[in-house]
């Protein structure tokens, strides 16, 4: 095994950067392992990559094994093990943004500035998994190194400007602005959004902001609890278990260290409403969770924020830091008693660490693989203490519950999916954007807000890319889970991607399998074989050159699906074929049967898939 121990010296500015991100840990024998991925990123962006000779010296101050810091510097996408240019362009390749033209973007870098990866002068760029901009797609993020190092999130409107950004030119950051279309009486999650300055806590005050904790304060943590389960508000991060079960689990629990996770690692291909919260109404999500501290008996919390999001981790960051400075974190909260603080945390680009356990492993500063369950992190989570995550919107909607009672919740959705739901929309519409639907609504009238033309409409993917397709005859299905259950069908994280009759669909299923097949962390062998098998699959079937004839390729699909889903060990290799098998079974994709729906009827809109690199490959 290359244990990458080196005895190269680190350079003035390596040394600097590392003592500078450790500064907070002089004269402590040991720093917590938890610090890792922080002094890493400021590696990342102070000199431009991970050097040998930087991870041997991040090794000796945090006397981790030098193989242990390589494992984790090279498990992340945003991190570089290899030399790198000063300045990388991340050109989003998911199916929104490939769906919206990032194709020929691709083309004119390559043909312009780069072959991809490859470093010229301070030019650089790669394919990125999505980045949650999906309503301003094409998009990237431009990161620069160095002294004064930045990242921006950019909406790219030509190929011609993508090459000008590229060498130099200037770009404009993107945020959430003019996202909300729909007459604010109807809104409780987005109310505040385009509205309220969400740098300003006092804005925020004058808005209501605070009032739900004053509210959770004056009635006891028991009765948030209760008014919680009354709710009956499922989570809205994709699995759908109840919210007031898993915090009764964690607030029964006798230990007396309890923690609270904001799950804010959003990378499902097409979901960005919990970006748009963070950025939107920062303080909403702290006021939530320190609602949820109190009435589970936590006294810390961190939030976990995807590495693509800059303008959210900046937000959150500054919000965190007016709510200290008030009074509202910290000691003796609103003269309650209460004590609670927070932390924000970055992830280093990984879509598996949108899972829970995932998370919690790279918050501790390791890779981010799934742990296996029993334990739940309710018994045991961060740092071996019980541990309450939940995703941005979740937590949204439970200080809602908290603010209006569990009454006033239910009253809108239905008697099994209570409350409101956010839908990220975006593909083929004229209004991508995020839009606030009272649950059991269908997906018509949702696909009507969007400004979809429903005759061209080829398929839907409900629920992101480990979701299910729809076809045109089926968007008056009620959004509910209940009713997406009956048709095989997932409201997942809320993504709605709609692909209209100019695109082939089997360029998107390419996307689609390669995508898990980047993303697979390579843990479990269900997961790691079965996603490259998948991928190879549907290439064979985007070539019409079957393995062993078709009946053996549909049957190979089918045992494929079956073993990932009951073998995998977390939701990744579980749900990694659900979109593919839906279009096949949907559509009858396969050549031989000459279905009406063609894989080759549609103009392409939708350049092929790269073959992945190893994670943490550059």
């Amino acid at each position: 095994m290359d244990l990458h121990s080196t005895h190269e010296q680190p350079t003035e500015r390596e040394r600097a950067v590392v003592d500078r991100a450790l500064e907070g840990f002089a004269g402590e024998a040991q720093i917590p392992r938890d610090q890792l991925l922080p002094v890493l990123r400021a590696v990342q962006m102070g000199c431009g990559w991970l050097s040998p000779s930087s991870l041997g010296y991040v090794s000796a101050r945090m006397h981790i094994p030098a193989a242990e810091v390589y494992g984790v510097a090279s498990f992340y996408h945003l991190f570089t093990t290899r030399p790198s240019a000063r300045r990388v362009l991340h050109l989003c390749d998911d199916i929104t943004c490939r769906l919206r033209g990032s194709g020929a973007i691709k083309n004119r870098l390559s043909e312009q500035c780069a072959p991809e990866g490859e470093a010229r002068g301070d030019v650089q760029w790669h394919r990125s998994p999505c980045l949650g901009l999906c309503e301003r797609g094409p998009a990237a993020l431009v990161v620069e190194s160095g002294e004064h190092p930045s990242e921006r999130a950019i909406s790219l409107r030509s190929p011609e400007e993508a090459v000008s950004i590229a060498l130099g030119g200037v770009s404009t950051s993107v945020a959430s602005n003019n996202l909300v279309r729909q007459p604010r009486e109807q809104l409780r999650l987005l109310r505040r959004v385009g509205v309220v300055d969400p740098s300003s806590l006092d804005a925020y005050r004058a808005s209501g902001g605070y009032d739900g904790l004053r509210r959770a304060h004056a009635k006891g943590a028991q009765w948030v609890l209760r008014e919680l389960g009354e709710a009956r508000l499922l989570g809205r991060g994709g699995a759908g278990f109840p919210a007031g079960t898993k915090w009764s689990a964690v607030a029964s629990n006798p230990a007396r260290d309890k923690l609270i996770v904001c799950n804010a690692d959003e990378s499902e291909p097409g979901t960005f409403k919990d970006r748009v919260l963070l950025e939107s109404d920062p303080f909403a999500i702290i006021e939530a969770m320190t609602v949820a501290g109190f009435a589970v008996g936590a006294n810390k919390g961190y939030v976990y924020i995807r590495g693509e999001y800059p303008v959210a981790a900046e937000r959150v960051e500054r919000a965190i830091a007016q709510a200290r400075a008030k009074g509202l974190l910290g000691e003796d909260i609103l003269g309650s008693g209460q004590r609670f603080d927070l932390e924000l945390r970055r992830g280093g680009g990984a879509y598996i660490c949108g899972e829970e356990t995932a998370l919690l492993e790279s918050i501790e500063g390791r890779r981010g693989e799934p742990r296996a369950k029993p334990p739940f992190p309710v018994h045991e989570g961060l740092f071996g203490k019980p541990t309450l995550i939940n995703n941005v919107e979740t937590l949204a909607s439970a200080l809602d519950v908290v603010l209006r009672g569990a009454a006033a919740f239910c009253a809108r959705g239905t008697k099994d999916s209570t409350g409101t739901r956010l839908f990220c929309v975006s593909g083929h519409v004229a209004n991508p954007g995020v839009y606030e639907l009272a649950m059991g609504l269908s997906l018509r009238e949702l696909l009507a807000l969007a400004g979809a033309e429903f005759s061209r409409i080829q398929a839907v993917l409900l629920g992101g890319a480990a979701g299910t397709f729809l076809r045109g005859d089926e968007i008056d299905l009620p959004l509910t889970f209940e009713d997406t259950r009956r048709v095989r069908a997932t409201l997942g994280s809320g993504a709605v991607v709609v692909i209209d009759d100019s695109a082939s669909m089997m360029d998107v299923l390419r996307g689609l399998a390669w995508f898990f097949r980047h993303e697979s962390c390579g843990q479990c062998v269900p997961c790691r074989v079965g996603t490259v098998r998948v991928d190879e699959l549907v290439q064979r079937v985007r070539a019409k050159v079957p393995m062993g004839g078709w009946e053996q390729e549909r049957q190979r699909l089918k045992d494929l699906g079956s073993v990932m889903r009951d073998a995998s060990i977390c939701g990744l290799g579980q749900t990694a074929t659900s979109a593919v098998e839906s279009a096949f079974e949907r559509f009858d994709l396969w050549p031989d049967r000459h279905a009406k729906n063609n894989p080759e009827s549609g103009r392409s809109s939708l350049p092929p898939a790269a073959t992945p690199k190893k994670k943490g490959a550059r």
